[in-house]
């Protein structure tokens, strides 16, 4: 059986597939860390694992490169690519908040915030104090010895619970262990690329936040813990020249760090 058949029918299932939007997952989470270049060879390899047909890779890098957000130089028969400095300058603030460790620690003092919810409506949260340093709505209302039910019920808009269903079936297919090289880096590039989109478009919502009937109490924590257990065999791939590919640099130590690992 296909390790990796409910992610790959998850991510087709899902509307037209944005692929530019999954080669910038790519980029960030296995090409940046080792140099910051990819060979079209290597690329076919990784994206066709997830059933994305060369015709439409070939489709979505000539969109990346007419938008300006990658270079492409090319070497013998195949092609290398890397983000253009517009690229990198997109790119690059979106990482911290995709592999900002999980908090372990309970929060004591809070804060009250006014964000915007996907539909666009202006809405007041509460957040850890800490985490709303620098919001410019933002009220510090300390610490508060009860939440009700129905404010955790309530918190969770629906189109964040969905993502979250989603998001725990993915977890819940990886739950068995992936252990060939090429099936663990096209793993990784899926769980990533559904957490990123979960992360640029809902606001973070802490365990104490969470209602008792939520998909996942921490996604962050089960994200981070299916990350760790794909990575040894994710790095491997990317440092074997398994069919002709070569390896990729290596890699560099803030890599080592993603979600607070030691």
């Amino acid at each position: 059986m296909d390790p990796l058949a409910p992610l790959v029918t998850a991510l087709h299932s899902q509307g037209r597939l944005r692929v530019w939007s999954l080669v910038i997952t790519a980029f960030g989470d296995l090409v940046q860390h080792r140099g910051g270049e990819i060979s079209s060879t290597r690329l076919r390899a990784l994206l066709g694992r997830v059933g994305v047909e060369q015709g439409a890779l070939r489709t979505a890098m000539s969109r990346l490169s007419g938008d300006g957000w990658i270079i492409r130089e090319r070497a013998g028969r195949s092609s290398l690519y890397q983000l253009s400095a517009q690229g990198l300058d997109r790119f690059a603030p979106a990482t911290t908040r995709i592999y900002a460790p999980p908090r372990t620690a309970p929060v004591h003092r809070w804060a009250a915030v006014m964000t915007s919810t996907a539909a666009g409506a202006q809405v007041m949260r509460l957040c850890p104090a800490d985490e709303a340093a620098g919001e410019a709505d933002c009220v510090v209302v300390g610490n508060l010895q009860h939440i009700s039910d129905a404010y955790r019920a309530a918190h969770l808009e629906p189109t964040h619970r969905n993502a979250l269903t989603a998001l725990a079936a993915d977890l819940a297919a990886l739950s068995n262990s992936v252990t060939d090289p090429l099936d663990a880096a096209a793993a990784r590039l899926l769980l990533i690329h559904r957490w990123r989109r979960i992360v640029l478009r809902f606001p973070e919502c802490v365990p104490e936040l969470m209602p008792d009937d939520a998909p996942l109490r921490n996604p962050r924590a089960a994200v981070a813990q299916a990350y760790a257990a794909l990575t040894p065999a994710v790095e491997g791939w990317l440092e074997s020249d398994t069919g002709g590919l070569a390896p990729l640099p290596k890699a560099s130590q803030s890599a080592a760090k993603r979600f607070g690992a030691a």
